[in-house]
């Protein structure tokens, strides 16, 4: 079995991927990074990491490869165990274990596992297409010391006209004070007839809305007493699941089990194997759920796992 195949299909959708036993691999955004040196534009990406002290068994990788397998949950759980004890083994003499397209895996002197990323995919689906490319260098030509050097051996002199500017200037002069004065008379003009209009459209408006609300004025004698109603509708698409049913009758009578023992019980639909599906209760925040499980799984079930899935 090619754990690193099912490993890396999951790394597009999720965070983390947990292979029970052993460890597990996590996916945290980066954004985009532009090399100094090498002017390479990098797009976000996904960084994988690996983090040993987490092995317990959330149930998203056995249920992934018994759903591409067509195989049961526990079949696939036995064949990651197998598989796990394998690359421990390998570990253990020293080898290097690769995981295509995620990183190499290796022992350091101290026992502990010292994982080496890949960069030969992007598990961000949201930079889909992008990729890599360098720019050119963009090079500025400076002229200051050449112009520098040319006026110390050449010296520029400035010949003021024969004829006399100072007419056209008070021509000019003159012009501009009319062409100002006349602007800001039209701005004015212009102004004032926006304002006028907003006013009659405002004070018009204002006399409709009058009108209508005296139309739709009402008195009712015996008015209804105020109910307030809570309600608390669960949302998420983190589910801890208790159970699947054949029958809706056993189903039922789990959530009202569940109920008594203090659980938000509820049934989420029915799977495509035909089970109506039984959850202890639904979470919008991945790290709550995991929580809830773990304490679950220790004090109530320890069969319980851990379903992601976006509910209609």
């Amino acid at each position: 079995m090619q754990l690193e195949t099912y490993i890396s299909d999951l790394l597009y959708r999720y965070d983390c991927v947990t292979v029970p036993d052993f460890g597990a691999f996590l996916a945290q955004r980066a954004p985009a990074t532009i090399h100094e040196s090498t002017n390479t534009f990098h797009p976000p990406k996904k960084q994988v990491a690996f983090n040993e002290q987490i092995q317990k068994n959330d149930g998203l990788l056995a249920h992934y490869i018994a759903d591409v397998e067509k195989i049961p949950f526990e079949v696939a759980l036995e064949k990651i165990q197998k598989r796990v004890q394998i690359i421990k083994g390998f570990l253990a003499q020293g080898e290097t274990i690769t995981f295509t397209n995620i990183g190499d895996l290796v022992l350091n002197t101290e026992g502990k596992v010292v994982f080496d990323p890949s960069y030969n995919l992007n598990y961000l689906t949201d930079a889909f297409g992008l990729s890599q490319f360098t720019s050119p260098k963009v090079t500025r030509e400076v002229y200051k010391d050449t112009v520098e050097k040319i006026e110390k051996t050449i010296p520029i002199n400035v010949t003021r006209e024969k004829h006399n500017s100072r007419a056209y200037l008070k021509y000019a002069a003159v012009g501009l004070i009319a062409l100002t004065l006349g602007g800001f008379t039209a701005s004015n003009y212009y102004v004032n007839q926006i304002e006028a209009h907003n006013q009659l459209a405002q004070e018009e408006a204002s006399l409709q809305l009058e009108n209508r609300i005296q139309q739709a004025t009402f008195v009712i004698d015996n008015p209804l007493p105020a109910i307030t109603l809570n309600v608390t509708k669960q949302t998420g698409d983190y589910h801890i699941i208790a159970g699947a049913f054949r029958m809706e009758e056993n189903c039922d009578t789990k959530i009202e089990q569940l109920k008594l023992q203090g659980f938000k019980a509820r049934k989420i639909g029915v799977n495509k194997y035909g089970l109506h599906e039984v959850v202890y209760a639904s979470y919008e925040n991945r790290l709550e759920a995991l929580k809830a499980l773990r304490e679950i799984k220790h004090k109530h079930n320890k069969d319980a796992w851990l379903l992601v899935k976006t509910l209609d």
